[in-house]
Order: structure tokens, then sequence, then C-alpha cells
């Protein structure tokens, strides 16, 4: 439980600091399309923030290991989802945004996983 409150913290300070350096750090210097990808990845990273905190407060309530599943399911998309759109948004490298995909597959099997014990335990 803990780890994802302390996992959730650490990602909200991120995706506020990192919205802040795209908002007055990247500002013409990068293509108003690659901020809008860069927003988007702020966007994702704050909303999936709430979600390792709902999980780790879920933990707290029932001790069910599909939680801990998707807690990590959510970091690592978190990781590749916004980690590569993060670095597609500020090299162009086309690479990077094919990545991206897999972590919005890691967002989905986290939010299946926690639905599915909300169901079961709830």
């Amino acid at each position: 439980m803990k780890i994802f409150l302390l996992l959730g913290a650490i990602n909200g300070f991120l995706a506020v600091a990192l919205g802040a350096f795209g908002a007055h750090g990247l500002e013409g210097r990068i293509s108003e399309k690659s901020l809008g990808t860069w927003e988007k990845a702020v966007n994702y990273q704050m909303f999936h923030t709430m979600a390792l905190l709902f999980t780790g407060l879920l933990l707290a309530k029932m001790n069910a290991g599909g939680l801990n599943w998707a807690g990590w399911m959510f970091l690592t998309g978190i990781i590749l989802f916004s980690g590569s759109l993060y670095i597609y948004a500020t090299t162009g490298i086309r690479t990077f945004a094919m990545i991206t995909p897999l972590g919005g597959v890691a967002f989905l099997i986290g939010w299946v996983l926690v639905g599915t014990v909300i169901v079961r335990n709830l």
C-alpha cells in the first residue's frame, strides 16, 4: 500500500513539474503539435497518478493481489505512455511514439484489475 501512495506522490510532483516545464520551458522551442503531445503526456501521467493513489488507498482497505498488479500496471503505463511521449515531443523520433500504445495497454490492464477486485470484494 505505502509504495503506491509514495509513487503517487512522486508522480504527482513530476507531472506538475513537467507540465510547468512544458508550458514555460518548451514554448517556442518545439512545435505546437509537439507541445500538444507533451501536454497529453502530462495529462495521462496525472490521471494515472490519481489511479496509483486510489490503488494505495484500496490496498489499505483490502489486501487483494490484483490491486498490487494494478498499481504496477499504472506505473508501467506512466513510464511507457507518458515517458515515450515526452521523448517523442522533444526529439521527434517516431520510434518512441510506437512505444506509447504499450503504455496504453498497461493502463487498460490496471483499470480492468481494479474493476475486477472491486466487483469481487466490495
